[in-house]
């Protein structure tokens, strides 16, 4: 499946602009829209920024270019995977397919895939452009659950769970390198047993506990207006992107004025850490109250899953998605990172119990909680996939089709 195909690899131009593309990829995935420049990516091919114009005439032209070529490769992927007969064929062929590209990216063998996280950042029209290809891309990997056996999930939840599917892939690239490229293959098998299995045990049944949300959010006296205030700011940061959340549309949302904003925070870098820390500590608090309640190790994790689903959805509602990460300098994003694989090792060990317990099937519990960890984490724009979806819906809709399998009921 090679981006490169056909005579047009051998034009010179053709070439150069792949160069350029690759470069400007790699660039894309560090730093985002907002630390991709034609400067930079001319740096990284040995040009100087007057050549690569010739190529594209602006920073979101090779932006835009960047991800239309990685959305490109994965609508290759989804056709390719949709002449497999049956759903479960169609998802392992997609999941080989997706984990090879990552392989051959980290071996050199090939370009890197482009983060779609920060489509929000481009500007129109390019922006438009991107997200009617990405639509596209999304009813195509949708049509994967097409099948007469299939009948019974409807639209909505077709939909959910094809945001959590897609998810699982992005948040692979996040992943993966903690792993040796020839281990992917088995990983891709793990992953697979896991969407299709599970984390349940032949016979468990799906009976989270009530979700404690007001305790989840609960804040005292000083702490409850710098709440609202990062509240508003991930609402923003969610919908927009970095860069469309600006401090004067985060002030004006909450009608207070720009030095307020200041009082806060000495930059825009810091509120989104800020966001980030509140989210990891709703995470982990949801974890302690599961972790503290009776029943086995599937309660607890079915319990957790699901009060930060509802949470989500909730007024309380929602949490920073990792797609801002992108907008952070280097060691602000690693420092992140580093708390989001806090969390997800936190699943891991609440799974490897009900693993020991069996009220867990065996699974990889690293895997597994970092597939949980991008299921929740992309919860907060269940609304938009499917909207009308209720905060008390949500952890059947999207949750349990992960914990219990996605071909499942």
């Amino acid at each position: 499946m090679s981006e490169r195909g056909g005579g047009r690899s051998t034009d010179r131009f053709e070439r150069k602009r792949e160069a350029i593309l690759d470069a400007a990829t790699l660039i894309l995935n560090r730093e985002g829209v907002k630390g991709l420049t034609l400067g930079v990516a001319a740096a990284g091919v040995g040009l100087s920024t007057t050549s690569v114009t010739y190529y594209f005439k602006r920073k979101d032209d090779l932006a835009a270019a960047c991800l239309m070529r990685g959305i490109a490769w994965l609508n290759a992927a989804a056709d390719e995977a949709l002449k497999a007969p049956t759903p479960p064929d169609r998802l392992h062929l997609l999941l080989s397919l997706h984990l090879e590209r990552l392989s051959k990216a980290a071996t050199g063998e090939g370009p890197a895939m482009p983060s779609l996280a920060d489509i929000r950042a481009l500007n129109n029209p390019w922006r438009g452009e991107v997200t009617e290809a990405f639509m596209k891309l999304f009813r195509k990997v949708r049509s994967l659950f097409d099948a007469p056996d299939m009948a019974w999930l409807g639209r909505g939840r077709r939909t959910a769970r094809t945001h959590m599917l897609l998810e699982q892939l992005f948040w692979a690239g996040a992943w993966l390198p903690k792993y040796d490229p020839e281990d992917y293959p088995r990983i891709r098998d793990r992953m697979f047993d896991i969407l299709v299995g599970g984390f349940a045990t032949e016979g468990a049944e799906w009976a989270p506990a009530p979700a404690p949300l007001a305790e989840l959010a609960a804040h005292d006296g000083t702490e409850s207006g710098r709440e609202t205030f990062l509240l508003a700011a991930t609402r923003l940061i969610n919908a927009r992107g970095y860069k469309g959340a600006s401090v004067d549309k985060i002030s004006a949302a909450l009608n207070v004025t720009k030095g307020s904003f200041y009082h806060h925070h000495d930059a825009k870098d810091d509120l989104v850490v800020a966001c980030f820390d509140r989210t990891f500590e709703v995470m982990r608090r949801v974890q302690r109250l599961a972790m503290a309640q009776a029943g086995d190790q599937w309660t607890k994790l079915s319990s957790a899953a699901a009060a930060l689903c509802e949470y989500q959805l909730s007024e309380f509602g929602p949490l920073l998605r990792t797609s801002a990460l992108s907008a952070l300098p280097e060691a602000m994003r690693d420092e992140q990172v580093a708390h989001s694989n806090r969390v997800s090792d936190r699943f891991a060990s609440m799974i490897s119990d009900g693993i020991a317990e069996g009220s867990i099937r065996p699974i990889d519990p690293a895997i597994a909680a970092q597939m949980l960890n991008a299921t929740l984490n992309a919860c907060a724009e269940l609304g938009f996939w499917v909207p009308g979806v209720t905060q008390k819906a949500a952890p059947s809709v999207f949750a349990r089709p992960l914990l219990m399998g996605v071909f499942t009921r």
